[in-house]
């Protein structure tokens, strides 16, 4: 399965990562949502060289001109609420595209441990399509485990595509083994090395639905 780590390149993205990380910047919620919608549109721009191309003729004012554009039929499926800005960002880039929500949230026994809920999900059908699995923060892999379980309810798309900004090691090696290799690609701006005993991503950046929202009760 491949893995693309943007980190380990030299991009304009790790601008806007230093910023989402930075205890001294993040809690401007404004311009936090803002980074996360641009690295969701550059992580767009790059993932769209993945997709099936074919040569169009565009009629112009003067003649006609070939145009290779996509064919491929997306649907961006969010997991929400961490991932609305994220999904906005993808979504300026492809604004043809077809829309899924899921919602899933932690469910605590006691301070450590948790259980992973499916509340919601709103998705058109998925079959042959290519779908984009947009969630910030890998942490477990979990939550992205049990939204793509949850959208294989609506079909089997024929390309898959998980983007985060931020995922553990531990998250990617989930994904590798309940994902399907031959038709899966990994896109992360940031790989950390760790979680905590909380289960949050080390040294990760925070509760990313918090930053951009507010605290939730």
């Amino acid at each position: 399965m491949k893995v693309v780590d943007f980190s380990k390149t030299n991009s304009i993205l790790n601008q806007y990562i230093s910023e989402i990380r930075n205890v001294e910047v993040q809690n401007d919620r404004l311009r936090f949502r803002r980074n996360i919608e641009r690295i969701g549109e550059i992580m767009a721009y790059e993932m769209s060289k993945e997709f099936t191309y074919s040569v169009k003729d565009i009629r112009t004012p003067l003649g006609i001109a070939p145009v290779s554009t996509p064919d491929s039929q997306l649907v961006i499926s969010t997991i929400l609420r961490a991932g609305l800005p994220f999904h906005q960002g993808f979504l300026s880039y492809f604004d043809g595209a077809e829309n899924a929500f899921v919602s899933a949230y932690r469910k605590y026994k006691d301070t450590l441990k948790f259980d992973i809920h499916i509340e919601y999900i709103a998705s058109p059908r998925i079959d042959d399509k290519t779908l984009i699995i947009t969630d910030p923060m890998l942490a477990t892999g979990s939550s992205m485990e049990l939204s793509y379980q949850a959208m294989l309810t609506k079909g089997h798309p024929a390309e898959i595509h998980v983007a985060s900004i931020i995922a553990s090691q531990q998250a990617i090696e989930h994904i590798k083994n309940i994902f399907p290799e031959d038709k899966t690609i990994i896109w992360c701006a940031a790989i950390d090395p760790e979680i905590n005993e909380h289960s949050y991503i080390v040294p990760g950046l925070g509760d990313a639905g918090d930053l951009a929202y507010g605290e939730k009760e």
